[in-house]
């Protein structure tokens, strides 16, 4: 990864520094958030820097520590008292706002599919399709919050189309890591992920993005 060109690198720490600005923003300036959201990324540059996920061949592969306690957080937002009230206090409108960080995501993932360290069904020319959330993201914002021409269920259906395109680039990225697991991209495997910073990438800036979708949509479901 020493051969990649450094500006990759610095786009992707400011998108991530950027998703994480937004989502602060949401939680109305929360410090709780950010002691978390900083004490998981430091653990998780610790660990790859320490070239932990390099090891590909463990069962259960060791990329679960990823996105898995993440995920865990989540159900506990949607499950605990504490855990309800945070989401339903969330800033809809910078949620909606955050998804802009899908597209220098997807340009990212662009130009590390062009050096060769992920296939290149993850990105706009393969079988991603995300970059649509982000395009979409400061029109839909504009016309429902701004102009206020545009009705939520809108801004429903899209949260829900939007959180389906995250999850297809989601499935297909974690089937092509090289792990015991693999199902796509044999020539060129997803390795990006397994070194720093691109392991935010999982561990950070999709759940991230997801919990916004998740929390949208509980609100306007709540609100309809």
């Amino acid at each position: 990864m020493n051969n990649l060109p450094v500006y990759i690198s610095i786009v992707f720490v400011l998108t991530t520094i950027i998703t994480i600005a937004f989502f602060h923003k949401a939680a109305h300036r929360s410090r709780n958030f950010l002691i978390v959201v900083f004490a998981w990324m430091i653990i998780q540059t610790i660990l790859a820097l320490r070239m932990f996920y390099t090891l590909t061949t463990t069962i259960p592969p060791r990329i679960i520590l990823l996105g898995v306690p993440p995920l865990v957080i989540i159900i506990c937002l949607f499950l605990t008292t504490t855990g309800k009230r945070f989401l339903d206090n969330l800033d809809i409108k910078y949620l909606t706002l955050l998804h802009i960080i899908r597209v220098p995501v997807e340009f990212t993932l662009l130009w590390l599919s062009i050096n060769k360290v992920i296939p290149q069904l993850m990105t706009f020319e393969g079988r991603n399709f995300d970059i649509l959330s982000g395009v979409s993201a400061p029109v839909i914002y504009y016309f429902v919050f701004v102009k206020k021409s545009w009705r939520i269920s809108l801004l429903l259906g899209w949260n829900f189309i939007c959180l389906g395109l995250l999850l297809n680039i989601v499935v297909n990225a974690v089937l092509s890591v090289p792990t015991a697991f693999q199902q796509f991209a044999f020539d060129q495997p997803n390795i990006a992920i397994l070194y720093f910073p691109f392991n935010l990438l999982p561990a950070v800036v999709v759940p991230l993005v997801m919990l916004s979708h998740l929390a949208a949509i509980r609100q306007l479901l709540a609100n309809k």
